[in-house]
């Protein structure tokens, strides 16, 4: 259990505020660390039980916190969701996060990566900062706010299989929200606004409250020339190579050193950033050096900031996954391989739709290789918030007031399917509340979070959930 806080039916002083926030470090940290250890790689069938086993663990903490808990089934993995409050007199806010995390490779890493391990102020493992920090974070915050008696009811989604495209949500969703009889505090998932905390920072230096987040359109281009990989002394030159027109056809589509895609109609339906964005985003703090720092590149496609910032957050991209077939041992085999296949996806934004750019990459692709097979691996819409929002205003102040600067309103680069399930089915306004920071290394090795975020996120949130449920008192 977590210990027990004072009930004050008033919101908290700053600083009264902030050292109950430090009397939760320990707390914090422990409960990080039983999530970091349980390996809940959603992408690894053999992980099915880690996933479970993390999916039960959250249910103890939201019940710890006194909430009501469900682990509500879906076709694939289950969600977790919790209930603090259940006054239909008082407005009712959302907190997304997910649980399942990202494979790693043990030679990659300069700790294990599913053990928690912590050095100075800074946390390692799959997960720290995708999600399972943030998400901490969030729960601590909500549990202040209600203890302190915040007039508002406090609701958790945690989904089990965001890092695998989400392919469920929607179908679970839509089976909370319209409810189930005999299932006491859980008659209908509903509420009056999101926050979605996985997002991150421009840098340390400068928050951001993302209001656009990056589609997805992934596929695969499978290109078959013959029933076995043959000898190239004897076929080469009169063989088709499967590779060789794969590698072709990338160079079709796509300028490598710019990154320009040559589709025709590709960038019809970009909507451009307006220039409010623009005005908000170039005071962002981007920094081209502290983002290649952060990510480890020798090297990048602009020298200047304005414009690698606007090609990570406002335009959109063809990326090459993958070029897979023949011979893949050392030295060289000399053969013309029977098959290839090619993984690609691109990033869309806003108001470009994903089967339209896929029905436009696919026939260009079939027009220069017309024995080709083109498969769709996941379609993903973009997404525009509302910069008026109140939710959004209410979020920003809560991060004013935390970490002593205005937010900058960004769009992100990455790509939340459960953000446009949950506006469509909710039809509720969605504020994207992340904490990570680009030294964070999602999906990468070392993956990390630090205490400075944490308890920032916790006060953050404390104070977002005040500032709704006034807001909700003043209607």
């Amino acid at each position: 259990m977590f210990p027990s806080l004072r009930y004050t039916a008033v919101m908290r002083t700053t600083a009264d505020l902030r050292r109950t926030v430090s009397r939760l470090r320990k707390d914090f940290e422990g409960r990080l660390a039983e999530l970091v250890d349980i390996p809940s790689v959603s992408v690894e069938p053999e992980r099915k039980a880690d996933v479970l086993r993390c999916a039960d663990m959250a249910a103890g903490f939201l019940r710890d916190v006194g909430g009501t808990v469900q682990i509500a089934p879906t076709k694939g993995y289950p969600m977790v969701v919790g209930k603090l409050g259940a006054d239909p007199s008082l407005p009712t806010v959302s907190i997304y996060n997910h649980l399942d995390v990202q494979p790693a490779d043990p030679s990659e890493w300069k700790t294990s990566p599913f053990k928690f391990s912590r050095k100075g102020e800074r946390y390692f493992g799959r997960g720290t900062t995708d999600d399972k920090g943030p998400a901490l974070a969030a729960l601590l915050g909500a549990r202040l706010a209600i203890q302190d008696g915040a007039p508002i009811n406090i609701q958790f989604l945690w989904e089990n299989e965001e890092e695998i495209g989400s392919p469920n949500f929607e179908q679970g969703l839509s089976v909370l929200a319209r409810g189930k009889k005999g299932k006491k505090g859980m008659k209908g998932f509903a509420t009056d606004s999101v926050a979605v905390s996985d997002t991150i920072w421009i840098s340390k230096d400068r928050p951001a409250l993302p209001v656009g987040l990056r589609g997805l359109c992934g596929l695969t281009v499978k290109l078959s020339t013959g029933a076995k990989d043959v000898h190239s002394g004897t076929t080469g030159g009169a063989a088709r190579n499967p590779l060789t027109e794969l590698a072709a056809l990338v160079a079709d589509c796509v300028e490598a050193r710019t990154g320009k895609i040559k589709i025709p109609g590709f960038y019809d339906d970009v909507k451009p950033l307006s220039v409010r964005e623009q005005k908000s985003i170039a005071q962002a703090g981007f920094s081209r050096r502290t983002f290649m720092a952060a990510h480890e590149l020798t090297s990048v496609r602009f020298s200047k900031d304005a414009d690698l910032c606007r090609a990570i957050m406002a335009r959109p991209t063809f990326e090459v996954h993958g070029l897979t077939g023949g011979y893949r041992g050392p030295g060289i085999k000399t053969i013309v391989p029977a098959r290839g296949e090619l993984k690609l996806s691109m990033r869309l934004v806003p108001d470009q739709d994903p089967r339209t750019i896929f029905a436009k990459v696919r026939a260009f692709i079939l027009k220069r290789i017309p024995d080709a097979v083109v498969e769709a691996e996941g379609l993903m819409q973009p997404y525009l918030g509302d910069l008026d929002g109140r939710e959004l205003q209410a979020a920003a102040r809560a991060v004013t007031e935390t970490f002593g600067r205005p937010p900058a309103m960004v769009r992100e680069g990455g790509s939340i399917g459960a953000v446009l399930t949950m506006r469509k089915l909710l039809r509720a306004p969605v504020v994207l509340m992340g904490l990570s920071l680009p030294e964070h290394g999602y999906h990468a090795p070392n993956e990390n979070f630090d205490w400075t975020q944490a308890s920032g996120g916790i006060e953050m949130f404390y104070r977002y959930f005040w500032d709704l449920a006034r807001a909700g008192a003043q209607r």
